[in-house]
């Protein structure tokens, strides 16, 4: 049971902290380029529909808002990059403890595949974004978010990663010194 905690706060860690890194290079973007950043009230206006039975909207943006979109929407963003967090650390069970980029860009660009095939169909867009008016530059834009997710998974691990590290050396250098303070 106590493993399973600690995968599952491991998961938490490492998925705010890479869903803080997308967000951030969003934000770096923004200013750059003048790329808006993504609704996630459009994502609460989704979830916020299910309870109706409605899971597919002709135009997503010309439903009705539901209460607390804003914030649905980022506990939203937030809970499906801690679930991907998780499927990382469910596939590569060691990963966490030595951190390596390939197998978290490979989850941060395959979870791509949810907006792709599932969110982007759901709120009218079509397949990968195929019914938008340049599908091409919204694909490359959701690849570019899921490849910096990724990073960020693997950024944010590797930092809890030399964390750790660095606790167990200064646990182990204060044993060393009591022991050497008490004669051993």
């Amino acid at each position: 049971m106590r493993k399973l905690w600690q995968w599952a706060a491991r998961a938490a860690l490492i998925g705010v902290g890479a869903t803080a890194v997308m967000d951030l290079g969003a934000e770096v973007i923004r200013r750059t380029t003048g790329v808006p950043l993504l609704d996630y009230r459009l994502v609460a206006r989704w979830i916020g529909h299910m309870p109706q039975g409605q899971f597919r909207h002709h135009n997503i943006a010309a439903v009705p808002p539901v209460p607390a979109e804003r914030l649905l929407g980022r506990v939203a963003h937030y809970s499906i990059g801690i679930g991907f967090a998780g499927l990382l650390l469910a596939c590569y069970p060691r990963w966490a403890e030595r951190p390596t980029l390939g197998p978290a860009m490979f989850i941060g660009l395959g979870s791509v595949a949810a907006p792709f095939f599932l969110m982007q169909p759901a709120f009218g867009l079509g397949i990968a974004a195929s019914k938008t008016p340049n599908p091409t530059v919204a694909r490359f834009r959701s690849l570019r978010a899921h490849a910096i997710y990724g990073f960020g998974l693997y950024f944010t691990g590797y930092l809890l990663s030399a964390l750790s590290r660095w606790r167990v050396d200064a646990h182990q250098q204060r044993q060393s010194l009591q022991a050497r303070s008490e004669g051993r």
